[in-house]
């Protein structure tokens, strides 16, 4: 089946907002493309750089306008959002609205308490992709292109909503994949919150070293490579911390003990405990860069 929608309004324009309309004017998905927001600066920007056609700075002519309504503000703002948002909808018409938050249960859970149940057309999802770089200049058409994009449909949902976004994301040259949001969670915090605050960790402990100005001055590729991520917006990542609270903790609490052992390990003088853990984690490294490379991705 063939999908294309006539409007997409993106709420928050920055860089997955922007990406999206470049990607969605780039497939054909869409003819047009609104900003909604309320830094009138960067919505301007938007159109000068050809990613969005017009903005508004009023909630209720961007829900008229849209066919679907993508939610691209920060995790926190993004469960506001909806609370404005969904009261403004019918239950079975208006525009499908769908997000790119990296953490789904706090929006789930938003919509619920606004509306009582699950709206049937608020589709959550999560494109796996993004940069160190942020805002609408740095905008790509080709950020999506081959990496995953997370649908979390919900039991409430419309079929005919889900299968739209999902078209969306296709679009894009994604691939999407449906999964729990309990689980979606889980795995987010594991494999991509818990390395970002291990990379603000580290780079804020050794900035706070006396010796932070030799440090810096002769770390190499490898230090450079792991802390890259925590160049990333401090704002955006403070808002997953808090909204992913129980998973996140889970998972820096797992982390810990594992290093706790190996900080054992050193202190013991454990040889083979360390090569036992440094060679199961190469392995498991080893393996996941080939699925990536079956992917078509980038190694990181």
């Amino acid at each position: 089946m063939s999908y294309a929608t006539d409007t997409v309004v993106i709420l928050g324009l920055g860089l997955i907002g922007g990406s999206l309309a470049r990607a969605l004017r780039n497939s054909g998905f869409s003819k047009r493309f609104v900003g909604y927001g309320h830094r009138e600066a960067s919505l301007r920007r938007g159109v000068e750089l050809g990613v969005i056609d017009d903005y508004t700075l009023d909630l209720d002519t961007a829900i008229a306008q849209a066919d679907i309504l993508v939610v691209c503000t920060p995790t926190l703002v993004a469960a506001d959002m909806l609370r404005h948002i969904l009261p403004r909808l019918g239950a079975t018409d208006g525009p499908v609205v769908t997000d790119v938050a990296s953490v789904k249960g706090s929006l789930r859970d938003a919509a619920v308490e606004t509306l009582g149940a699950m709206p049937p057309r608020l589709v959550l999802a999560h494109p796996i992709a993004g940069s160190e770089n942020s805002g609408v200049a740095a905008s790509s058409a080709d950020l999506f292109i081959n990496h995953r994009v997370i649908l979390t449909p919900e039991a409430g949902n419309d079929p005919a909503a889900v299968a739209l976004v999902r078209a969306m994301w296709a679009s894009t040259g994604a691939e999407v994949v449906d999964m729990a949001v309990d689980e979606h969670d889980a795995v987010l915090a594991a494999t991509s919150h818990l390395p970002h605050v291990l990379a603000y960790a580290l780079v804020d402990a050794l900035a706070q070293s006396p010796a932070s100005v030799d440090i810096f001055r002769f770390a190499a590729g490898g230090f450079r490579d792991f802390t890259r991520i925590a160049s990333s917006d401090p704002a955006m990542w403070r808002d997953i911390a808090l909204a992913n609270k129980s998973a996140l903790l889970a998972s820096i609490d797992l982390f810990s003990a594992h290093l706790g052992s190996l900080r054992q390990a050193v202190v013991e003088g454990d040889a083979e405990q360390l090569f036992a853990t440094f060679t199961r984690a190469k392995q498991a490294r080893d393996e996941f860069a080939a699925i990536l490379a079956e992917r078509g991705q980038r190694q990181p």
